[in-house]
């Protein structure tokens, strides 16, 4: 097994498939466009819906990059040794192009090859799809693993949960997928030990989805003429296996980091157990909300959305990090040596760094208030005690989801003064509460791009209406910093000072429904990302679509850089009502507004 950094397996995953044919794209911003499932870009295909769903992609149908990816659902988890909140994913994709037989070909030579990873053939093995229902056993993929010289004995037959992705919603592109796993030296932990179970002797180290059929509406599975391949191998986890790391935190990701903790804490990363767990969190968090605030669309803490996730982020940091001794400011401080450690692989962060340090510093401030309001809080939990020696468990919630207080924290107060918290008490109210979180999140964010419906496709031609009416009416300062599409609304977040006055608002509605009414052609050309910005294209987020991009043209009203979909004409939209204007976050703005139903519905 060879050991490398970071930087040399981006460079050897993307040259690899570079000599396969493939285009090399850029990496999406971790916030998704148009797109309301999720909060932030999960994994590298996130970005590639559309083009999964049958759309064209500029670059071709052979695509290859590295993905910044973030997933904070296991957020409490972060502290470990292989959990992560932002991670980069390596990625390839055919769209209609190459199948199984290539795919399978292509992963064994880039696992075993010398001139790549160099891995132990024995030392490998291998899931595919066992077969349900109608759909059967993926025979195909085991036989092409065989054809590479795979042992039987190394391929696992396993079922939906383990080897199907799919569909992104209820219906859509799904398929069998077949995982590979480096196989560690430790003894079985029984007869029917394999990748299914979880004692560890099974590292998994990439996925290859093969996206061969559409689930229709009626639960049906058929197959697909043009068949796609997705796969994804984690860049952190994969360089920690690499090099025999007991972690993900021992690879350089996060040695320049970790030493900078230590040179701001005066501790040592090994020293014990609790400091281990807050270096990481510290780390994980501060590198992961960097990226969120460096990216191109810069979201900025507040209680919405990404905003919310991203203050979380920051004062879990801080929380640990005053634990282990580290002073006012040290968020920047760190901020700084992850920008420049990413400077050259993700330029966007050093573009951006002011903006980044300014709200670590205001975040930080922010917090230290709220911490004395919470002291003040926890006083009167204790004066409500009386008699008693145990704090409730709903008092301990309370402090912990109005203040931010960590249960920890509550624990370590109480004992000072001789009490004990309702440990118990406490975890029944956080789980009620996640799952509550998790509800509402289902209702919120359903429907979107990924259905790429009619009404979802005027949705977002209406989205670039309102920008160039915006543009229009307040000035070329405005520019896109997000939006977010259902069934039924589409919400558009721009940057722009101050409040937007009513009078400005009923112009801008005003212009939108006269563009309507128009009724002009949506006009969509292929051209270079340089061309489209020669005709006067607008675009933040082009970047993702590599040198080839898609530019949509509605009359004199709107030129941008966008993949899609739209609307034919811009009369399918039938009219536009602003129905709220409030501020985002500071310095940004959010619209939310509705279309007209259309009479062909």
């Amino acid at each position: 097994m060879k050991k490398m950094t970071s930087g040399e397996l981006r460079t050897m995953w993307l040259n690899f498939f570079k000599s396969k044919g493939h285009a090399v794209i850029p990496s999406a911003s971790v916030i998704p466009e148009n797109d309301p499932t999720v909060l932030f870009t999960t994994a590298g295909m996130h970005p590639l819906v559309p083009y999964l769903l049958g759309s064209k992609h500029p670059a071709g149908t052979r695509l290859t990059d590295v993905q910044k990816c973030i997933r904070t659902g296991d957020i409490d988890e972060v502290g470990d040794a292989s959990h992560l909140t932002f991670f980069e994913m390596l990625g390839n994709w055919s769209l209609g192009d190459y199948f199984k037989k290539d795919m399978i070909a292509w992963s064994w030579e880039f696992l075993t090859s010398e001139e790549y990873l160099g891995l132990d053939k024995d030392k490998l093995a291998f899931t595919v799809f066992e077969g349900e229902g109608d759909i059967p056993r993926d025979d195909e993929a085991a036989g092409y693993w065989m054809e590479q010289g795979v042992k039987p004995e190394n391929i696992y037959f396993l079922g939906r949960k383990h080897n199907w992705w799919g569909p992104a919603g209820q219906t859509g592109p799904c398929g069998p997928d077949t995982e590979m796993f480096i196989i560690r030296d430790q003894e079985p932990c029984g007869p029917d030990c394999s990748p299914a179970c979880s004692c560890g002797r099974f590292m998994e180290i990439w996925n290859d989805v093969f996206m061969q059929y559409n689930k229709n509406a009626e639960g049906q599975y058929v197959p697909m003429e043009k068949k796609n391949v997705d796969t994804g191998m984690g860049l952190e986890r994969t360089v920690c296996t690499l090099n025999g790391c007991k972690s993900v935190y021992e690879t350089d990701a996060f040695t320049g980091i970790l030493a900078k903790i230590s040179e701001l804490s005066g501790k040592g990363y090994e020293d014990d157990e609790a400091t281990t767990k807050a270096f990481r969190i510290v780390a994980d968090h501060l590198r992961t909300a960097t990226f969120i605030m460096g990216d191109p669309r810069g979201v900025s803490p507040s209680n919405v959305d990404q905003g919310y996730v991203l203050r979380r982020l920051i004062r879990r940091a801080v929380r640990y990090g005053m634990g282990i001794g580290m002073g006012e400011g040290f968020t920047s401080e760190i901020a700084k040596v992850i920008i420049e450690q990413y400077a050259e692989v993700y330029p966007e962060l050093k573009q951006n760094e002011a903006f980044v340090l300014e709200q670590f510093k205001l975040e930080e401030t922010r917090f230290a208030r709220t911490l004395r309001q919470g002291e003040k809080e926890f006083a009167k939990v204790v004066s409500r005690l009386g008699d008693k020696t145990v704090i409730d468990g709903l008092d301990a919630f309370h402090l912990y989801d109005t203040f931010g207080y960590p249960i920890e924290m509550t624990i370590e107060l109480a004992a000072e003064k001789g009490l004990t918290v309702d440990e118990k008490g406490f975890a029944e109210h956080f789980a009620a509460h996640q799952k509550l979180s998790q509800a509402g999140a289902e209702q919120r964010f359903k429907g979107g791009l990924a259905d790429h419906s009619a009404q979802t496709a005027r949705l977002h031609t209406a989205t670039h209406l309102l920008q160039a009416a915006l543009r229009r009416v307040l000035g070329d300062e405005v520019a896109q910093k997000g939006s977010n599409i259902t069934a039924e609304r589409l919400r558009f977040d721009f940057k722009f000072g101050r409040k937007v006055t009513k009078d400005e608002l009923a112009q801008v509605q005003a212009l939108v429904n006269e563009w309507i009414a128009a009724d002009v052609p949506v006009v969509m050309t292929e051209t270079t990302v340089e061309a489209a910005k020669a005709e006067g294209a607008i675009g933040l987020f082009e970047s993702k679509y590599g040198e080839q991009v898609r530019m949509y043209t509605m009359g004199e009203y709107s030129k941008e850089i966008c993949g899609g979909p739209h609307a034919t004409h811009t009369g399918e939209l039938v009219s536009f009502k602003i129905q709220k204007e409030e501020s985002s976050s500071a310095g940004v703005r959010r619209i939310k507004a509705v279309i007209g139903a259309n009479p062909e519905d």
